[in-house]
């Protein structure tokens, strides 16, 4: 079940260059979302909306978080709406992440952009989650604060050591893992990183959840711009990115 309606934006942020994090009081989405799902968002002049990550649910204040980067005209439009102004969404929308039950220990693995999917979900688990972020530099690290204020440990990578441990995301899992087996793993990045932290899930023996970036168009399964190579009873087919994910178990997906 989702919604669309026009909301008002009750807090905007800019987080890093070009990457932008706004706040929407939409308590009827608020009260339906679940971490891992997403918002088509409608920028003025565009007749495509943008698929973006609902980043954090607060049911109480009757909110949703949406983070993005500028990736194109539309995106650039969307960062122009400002506090008090309407943003035209429907949502939520997929499937979200699986939730265990209370004790379990999770780890929320996010790329870049990637990241802001993680902070929901490492909510879900607060103390008990290691939240494992990766970005290019310092300058592009967004939302560790986030991480914290829910109880999570925090492990920051850069690619070039700016900031945190200089390393890759994948580096840093292998080593958490060998110092506590988690419960679930959960993923958002490139597909290049989603594939290796599932061989890394895989190898240790320990459930992984992934959430996959595509390109949309409808957001709710009509088109087939989403479209994605997912195993299923021992047979590979096609699955549609914004109906059957953007969270799939991790030893559906095929990467190559």
């Amino acid at each position: 079940m989702y919604k669309q309606g026009k909301y008002p934006i009750v807090e905007k942020r800019n987080l890093a260059k070009n990457v932008f994090d706004i706040e929407i009081y939409c308590p009827e989405v608020a009260e339906l979302a679940k971490p891992g799902q997403f918002a088509q968002v409608a920028a003025e002049g565009f007749f495509l909306r943008r698929p973006i990550s609902i980043c954090a649910i607060d049911k109480q204040k009757g909110t949703i978080r949406l983070v993005f980067e500028i990736r194109g005209k539309g995106t650039e439009k969307l960062a122009e709406l400002d506090k008090n102004d309407l943003i035209d969404i429907i949502a939520p929308l997929g499937n979200g992440f699986r939730v265990l039950g209370k004790g379990k220990k999770a780890i929320c693995v996010g790329g870049g952009i990637g990241v802001p999917p993680m902070v929901g979900i490492a909510g879900e688990y607060g103390e008990n989650a290691v939240a494992i972020s990766g970005f290019r530099n310092m300058a592009a690290v967004i939302l560790q604060e986030d991480f914290e204020k829910l109880g999570a440990e925090t492990v920051l990578c850069t690619d070039d050591g700016s900031a945190g441990e200089k390393g890759f995301v994948t580096d840093a899992l292998t080593k958490q893992i060998a110092k506590e087996k988690p419960d679930i793993i959960y993923a958002c990045g490139p597909m290049v990183m989603l594939e290796r932290v599932t061989d890394i899930a895989e190898k240790n023996g320990v459930e992984c959840q992934v959430s996959l970036e595509q390109r949309m168009a409808c957001g709710v399964g009509a088109c087939l711009v989403c479209a994605c190579k997912t195993v299923k009873d021992g047979k590979e087919i096609h699955s549609h990115v914004c109906k059957d994910g953007p969270v799939f178990d991790s030893k559906e997906v095929v990467f190559k």
